[in-house]
């Protein structure tokens, strides 16, 4: 098999792994409290990459382990897992599955806004056009279609959603340029989370062995949302002759996601979601659109 085609193929399955995590966290959030899920996918989440550095031989990497290392992994881990996923979850357990989905595929937008103040980056005019149009997603989805009403179906879970990509955006840019490899970082930040995770279980709820059900959730989340998903995108990058050629299928997960979110959790779709999403991916696909256009200009 061509290399480009095995990308095509890994693109293809990360993309339906993906379309079906936000199932997964309704389904899981029904056995289990938001803090409950998020400990016991971090400790998943820990196990699978622990198994891939071992697997890649890259264990030497976590022996050479600098206190700059640690300490970018401590803050890098409360942003990610820790404070990402509580708010998120958190989003999800507020929000029907069909709206806190989209909502947070416009981290891709935040992150935008937070390169002009942090990495001093300057918003174009198709920038500003990309903003309108995907937050105007935003809205149309959170007032489920009726603007004139003005009724949100819940709106600290919106607020939520739209946090949580403010707290991804802000850890991808402290997450630029970082040297170590970046299947250890992961599982440093994993380790880290999970150690603020299980503080907040032992002042909080205390450990207790979850339902079956729940568990099976919490293992299937930190095994594919937080783990397996990280090695066959980037697998997927490298055989690829650009990332443009296997990027492209991303803008399948989130409608893919909607179908499962009908079916296996049982959502009636409104028709202001599916507006209200392809908005969002219009704009996030018009900014991808002119920054692909100006970084091939000579």
């Amino acid at each position: 098999m061509k290399q480009q085609s095995k990308a095509t193929l890994l693109a293809l399955a990360t993309v339906l792994i993906w379309s079906t995590v936000a199932s997964a966290f309704k389904i899981s959030l029904r056995h289990l409290a938001v803090v409950q899920l998020l400990f016991f996918s971090c400790l998943a989440s820990v196990a699978v990459l622990g198994c891939i550095i071992l697997i890649r031989n890259k264990l030497v990497h976590l022996k050479e382990l600098t206190r700059r290392d640690i300490h970018l992994s401590l803050g890098l881990g409360f942003l990610n897992p820790f404070a990402y996923y509580l708010v998120l979850f958190k989003a999800y357990d507020l929000l029907p599955a069909q709206e806190a989905q989209p909502l947070n595929y416009t981290w891709a937008i935040t992150l935008s806004l937070l390169s002009v103040p942090l990495l001093k980056q300057r918003l174009k005019p198709w920038d500003l056009a990309a903003l309108g149009l995907s937050y105007s997603g935003v809205f149309w989805i959170s007032v489920r279609g009726d603007w004139t009403a003005l009724q949100f179906s819940s709106p600290l879970g919106v607020v939520l959603a739209l946090g949580s990509t403010v707290i991804w955006a802000l850890y991808w840019i402290f997450n630029t340029r970082d040297p170590m490899d970046p299947a250890c970082r992961l599982f440093l930040n994993f380790c880290f989370g999970s150690l603020f995770t299980g503080l907040v279980m032992f002042f909080g709820p205390g450990f207790s062995l979850p339902r079956p059900a729940g568990l099976a959730g919490a293992v299937y989340v930190g095994f594919f949302e937080m783990g397996v998903t990280f090695v066959l995108w980037g697998t997927a990058l490298k055989l690829s002759r650009t990332a443009l050629q296997v990027s492209i299928f991303i803008y399948l997960s989130p409608f893919l996601s909607l179908i499962l979110i009908h079916f296996l959790v049982g959502e009636t779709i409104l028709p202001s979601t599916v507006i209200g999403l392809i908005l969002i991916m219009a704009g996030i696909g018009l900014q991808q659109f002119f920054a692909v256009t100006r970084h091939a200009q000579p």
